[in-house]
């Protein structure tokens, strides 16, 4: 990718910063056109949730986050009866509230949620985008403007979890992965401070260690926590110490591999005490 189409790229709505990396930007507003939902998969700490943060604010659309999890169930997504000081009142889910309102509700991480929540998914993901709701009897229509977005890590994925082939058919799906290093450095300086140098040292430690894979890690160091060791650099910590806290600690509990990354880090960082140095506005 040329720089001169990176710099056609960054996007910026009422303060929140997403750099695209293709024309996700675009397949998302056509998905939207035409009422699709739509399926995201990518590792952790890509940009996933930014990105549907920023196409909810283009959009001007009101947004739903349910994080999903093996304890999660379709009352909580769909609503329930309360007991309240008047009485039983029916109570709202985020999923319902976003069909009524025209909103979007994302399921971040949809594989750890129970299988029967797909089954509530499928007639929002056609043609009817239609909402049974058993326990009060009714059957909503979406309303203009409602959007569903799963999305999910293929990292995580073994025989037990996984979407269905009927249910994944239903939705427009997008690859994302970690941005290419001069994308990753332009998000560093923005949401970090640090200076394009620094930046730069930074992005190519994060790729150094990717590149160990799941040989060495269970899992590559995400753009989110190059941006918090970022955030410390340029707060004036040691890089090393920055990189130990935020990447060394939070990658592994093993000592040899936490040994093995800062290694890596001092080969990326190799002047004790290097002083930090900030970008100017």
């Amino acid at each position: 990718m040329d720089a001169t189409r990176l710099d056609l790229h960054p996007q910026q709505q009422s303060g929140l910063y997403y750099h695209a990396s293709g024309a996700e930007v675009e397949l998302f507003e056509q998905a939207d056109r035409f009422g699709m939902p739509v399926l995201i998969k990518g590792p952790t700490g890509c940009g996933k949730t930014r990105f549907i943060q920023h196409m909810a604010d283009r959009l001007g659309r009101k947004l739903y986050t349910v994080a999903c999890h093996d304890d999660l169930t379709t009352a909580d997504l769909v609503g329930r009866h309360l007991i309240g000081a008047n009485g039983t009142f029916w109570q709202d889910g985020p999923l319902t509230r976003a069909v009524r309102e025209g909103a979007i509700c994302y399921l971040d991480e949809v594989i750890e949620a129970r299988k029967d929540i797909t089954v509530v998914l499928h007639p929002l993901a056609d043609d009817r985008r239609i909402l049974p709701l058993e326990a009060t009897g009714e059957e909503l229509q979406a309303a203009p403007g409602f959007m569903l977005v799963v999305s999910y890590n293929p990292g995580y994925r073994n025989l037990l979890k996984g979407l269905k082939p009927s249910t994944r058919q239903r939705f427009v799906a997008m690859a994302f992965d970690y941005p290419e290093a001069v994308a990753e450095s332009r998000i560093l300086q923005h949401e970090s401070g640090l200076d394009p140098a620094q930046a730069n040292q930074l992005v190519a430690l994060g790729n150094a260690l990717r590149h160990l894979g799941q040989h060495d890690l269970e899992e590559a160091p995400s753009t989110r926590l190059l941006i918090h060791t970022g955030r410390l650099i340029a707060a004036g910590m040691d890089p090393r110490q920055a990189c130990e806290a935020c990447m060394a600690q939070p990658l592994t509990d093993e000592p040899t591999a936490q040994a093995a990354i800062m290694d890596i880090v001092r080969v990326h960082f190799a002047e004790t005490g290097q002083q930090p140095t900030r970008r100017t506005a």
